[in-house]
């Protein structure tokens, strides 16, 4: 057995899984062997959900059935309301997702039939806590734009679609067909992404039977890091400090020399232009169109790209997700703070195909270390150090 250390894991197979693939020299994103571009384009967030969960395309019927249950569980309990009510409205939102989803636990139950030793089997209890997941994810997300504002929540309706009642929540309207269109495509291309940290982290918290509730809050406090889904807001600071586009070659030279972080820009997996950023860019110039201009943030991420591309390209950084979702957020009037709850209500349903599958055949998390401390020695007393 190799003892090599390799810093994040790099390269290291942590599971085998059949649920998404990347090739990162041609920029192939695919969920189930579907490309990512052709189901931002011609699926819906409710048909991936269950594509990425059961691993088929489902018929018209069973699709009915699945979008019937979701909009059935949008609803929350009063108390969990009161939670929400009760935290600081200075907190980032991942931390009241991460602290609300926890607490669905408590409300839902559930968790009792994981120490039965057969929850692998139990596609029943799976698919139920899918849905209780992943609907009321959305709903605590939009809710927590208004009791942060000091307002009663919007309650849900299940007259609308997943993303069309979720912007009907956040914003007190119905949205437009073209703002359903666009976020329904988002949640379509954040939905799944192979073995990421916080997809890891749910696997690990998965691996221990712990409930499905607090195998999701494990991995929405790993994707708020800035380093995987706390980016996109990120990107959108970034370029407003550049401030227009005819400032961003001379600030990519500055960040450059100093060796800085130019946000959105690289990813481990793509040695080529992120196939999802692709999508969100045509996505942003629809937008902008329909609303009869493009934004200055959106020329000056034009022009960034460009510069990113002769000076980044030939070392294989080119824009990720994060790059352009950021700008198209902030465009449909969503405050920046949000963007990565919003990730987080689509990424779930990765990460339920993934603790579906963990629990498929199951075995704890239990890696070795390279200890670099002290040998063993003695216990050294009080007076004589």
């Amino acid at each position: 057995m190799s003892s090599e250390y390799l810093p994040g894991l790099a390269g290291v197979p942590a599971t085998k899984s059949n649920i998404s693939s990347i090739d990162g020299e041609k920029g192939i994103l695919a969920y189930r062997g579907y490309d990512i571009k052709e189901l931002a384009e011609k699926s819906t967030f409710e048909e991936t959900v269950l594509l990425l969960l059961d691993g088929e395309l489902p018929s018209q019927g069973v699709l009915d059935d699945f979008d019937s249950q979701l909009r059935g569980e949008r609803r929350l309990k009063y108390k969990i309301r009161s939670i929400m009510k009760n935290l600081p409205t200075s907190g980032h939102p991942m931390e009241m997702l991460q602290t609300s989803v926890a607490s669905l636990g408590m409300f839902y139950g559930g968790e009792e039939v994981l120490s039965d030793g057969i929850c692998g089997n139990d596609l029943d209890y799976i698919h139920s806590m899918s849905v209780k997941i992943i609907s009321r994810m959305a709903t605590i997300v939009a809710m927590w734009e208004h009791v942060r504002n000091g307002y009663d929540p919007i309650e849900p309706r299940d007259d609308l679609s997943h993303a069309a009642n979720f912007l009907y929540m956040l914003n007190g309207k119905e949205p437009e067909p073209l703002a359903t269109k666009i976020m329904d495509a988002c949640l379509v291309l954040h939905a799944e992404h192979t073995i990421n940290a916080s997809t890891f982290a749910a696997m690990v918290c998965s691996s221990t039977l712990a409930s499905p509730f607090l195998v999701i809050a494990a991995a929405i406090g790993t994707l708020a890091g800035p380093l995987h889904g706390g980016a996109n807001q990120r990107v959108v600071e970034m370029l407003r400090d550049i401030g227009k586009p005819e400032n961003a070659k001379d600030w990519l030279d500055n960040q450059l020399a100093k060796d800085k972080v130019v946000w959105g820009m690289g990813h481990r997996e793509y040695k080529t232009k992120d196939p999802r950023a692709t999508v969100l860019q045509k996505l942003m110039v629809e937008w902008g169109e329909s609303q009869g201009n493009l934004s200055r943030e959106f020329e000056t991420a034009l022009i960034l790209e460009e510069a990113c591309e002769e000076r980044l390209g030939p070392k294989g950084v080119y824009p990720n997700v994060d790059y352009y979702s950021g700008i198209l957020y902030t465009e449909m009037g969503i405050a920046p703070d949000q963007f990565t709850p919003i990730f987080a209500i689509s990424r779930v349903a990765g990460w339920l195909a993934h603790w579906r599958e963990q629990l498929s055949d199951n075995r704890i998390f239990r890696p070795t270390q390279i200890y670099t401390g002290e040998g063993v020695r003695g216990y050294t007393d009080m007076a004589q150090r």
